[in-house]
């Protein structure tokens, strides 16, 4: 595991994009972690489609997460996650995927990223969590009595896995752009190349 530094030198985007050598870069963490906002804009620096996993398990299944939660429940919510996934990253690499809070909790799924891609977690404190997650009313898994209280116990239970990532990246509340910065130098160090390092 290794934690990006502010003041890196980012690497050569074509260079990047080379040592990839066809692999996905798979950013996972909590809800409100900026796993979009930030992979966009990652995509955009690097020159590499975007995906939003969330959006692509919409699109398949035809109906919003909350009405796949609602009508199917989580293990089929689950389940369908874990096949787009898998289909995302056999079928359209390279590219920088956005993943859901919870797919990195699965076996499979892990195994596949590792097989295919390189593992970004966007770590975040809860406080800075809860903020961003407050702005949207969309989130299934927080529907409950405690918001609060939900998220930190899932953030406990979801953490030491999360901590299997390639990469960790400290996501704040500084602006997206310094976090993807971190990210590309993080990524420059963690593939060897000249200008991109990384502390563990």
């Amino acid at each position: 595991m290794m934690t990006a530094a502010a003041t890196i030198a980012a690497p050569d985007r074509a260079d990047l994009r080379a040592a990839l050598s066809g692999r996905a870069i798979v950013l996972v963490g909590m809800m409100g972690s900026g796993k979009s906002s930030v992979g966009r804009r990652l995509a955009g620096r690097l020159g590499l489609p975007f995906v939003d996993a969330d959006t692509e398990i919409e699109t398949a299944a035809g109906m919003t997460i909350p009405e796949i939660f609602a009508q199917r429940g989580e293990a089929e919510f689950r389940d369908g996650e874990r096949r787009v996934i898998s289909r995302i990253l056999t079928t359209r690499a390279p590219l920088v995927l956005a993943t859901g809070g919870g797919a990195f909790m699965n076996a499979e799924t892990r195994e596949r990223v590792k097989e295919l891609g390189i593992s970004v977690w966007l770590k975040a404190e809860p406080d800075v969590l809860m903020r961003r997650v407050r702005k949207r009313s969309n989130r299934p898994l927080l529907q409950t009595a405690d918001p609060e209280a939900t998220l930190r116990r899932m953030l406990a239970e979801r953490e030491p896995v999360y901590a299997l990532a390639d990469l960790t990246i400290l996501s704040s509340d500084e602006p997206h752009e310094v976090v993807v910065g971190e990210t590309i130098a993080a990524l420059g160090g963690y593939l060897g190349l000249a200008g991109g390092e990384a502390t563990s």
